[in-house]
């Protein structure tokens, strides 16, 4: 068996930006085979020429999580192309409006609901099979601290991140004797382009944030990145239905 049929094979959904492609390139960084998807064509291409161009694998699929034919089509593309399916991390995710519930739009909560919850759920409904089929795997489903908390404003969004958290658990105990580990992380205020829209609409969010986060910053993609990794890794072999804060504090107020 060759060199490079002993490297992970790896799955990340929201590869395009943020903390999707920071954790993209750190995998491939450390030796993975990498499959980006993302339904931004231009981003997800950029993310795996990022990954190749430093030495790495990896291929881009283009992928709308919340339709399952694209879905089930992303995870064929990945054994097709590298033969099996290791580890995924189901991350693709859409802010919603900032609305009061009885003025949010029904379509954008739809939309929340469709690619933040049914996404995952959809996303570990055929990853599985491959991971069986390869004797074990992992998986960490990007949730956030508004999963942990509520969030005025966002119902939806804080519905959806719930709802990870609670798909994670549910899972962890359905797959934990078939040698498959199922996390969750729950980022707090990072530094994306997600955020960075959110601040469009509403700047006096981003100063409301940074005084009710205590350590006092915004965190960077790839510190979540680096969590990411360490639930993939050896050192976290025991853990599995977790929902790790990665919030700079916020929640433990």
């Amino acid at each position: 068996m060759g060199e490079s049929e002993n490297r992970k094979v790896v799955l990340v959904t929201g590869g395009s930006t943020g903390i999707g492609r920071a954790a993209a390139l750190a995998l491939g960084n450390k030796g993975a085979r990498v499959a980006v998807a993302d339904i931004a064509v231009t981003g997800g291409e950029e993310t795996a020429r990022m990954i190749t161009e430093a030495g790495g694998e990896a291929v881009f699929v283009r992928c709308d999580v919340s339709r399952a034919e694209e879905v089930e089509a992303m995870v064929n593309r990945a054994i097709e192309t590298y033969g099996r399916l290791d580890w995924a991390f189901n991350n693709a995710g859409v802010e919603g409006a900032l609305l009061p519930i009885v003025e949010y739009p029904q379509e954008v909560c739809n939309r929340v609901l469709s690619v933040d919850l049914m996404g995952v759920w959809l996303c570990m409904k055929y990853e599985i099979p491959h991971m069986l089929k390869a004797g074990g795997g992992v998986i960490v489903n990007t949730a956030s601290a508004a999963g942990l908390v509520g969030v005025p404003g966002d119902s939806p969004y804080s519905a959806a991140k719930h709802g990870v958290i609670g798909m994670t658990k549910a899972v962890a105990l359905e797959y934990g004797r078939s040698n498959i580990r199922v996390n969750a992380i729950c980022p707090g205020v990072v530094k994306t382009e997600m955020f960075n829209r959110v601040l469009s609409k509403d700047p006096e969010i981003g100063t409301k944030q940074l005084e009710t986060t205590p350590i006092g910053r915004f965190g960077a993609p790839e510190e979540i990145a680096g969590v990411v990794l360490w639930l993939f890794s050896e050192a976290a072999s025991f853990v599995t239905g977790h929902a790790m804060a990665v919030d700079g504090g916020f929640t433990a107020q």
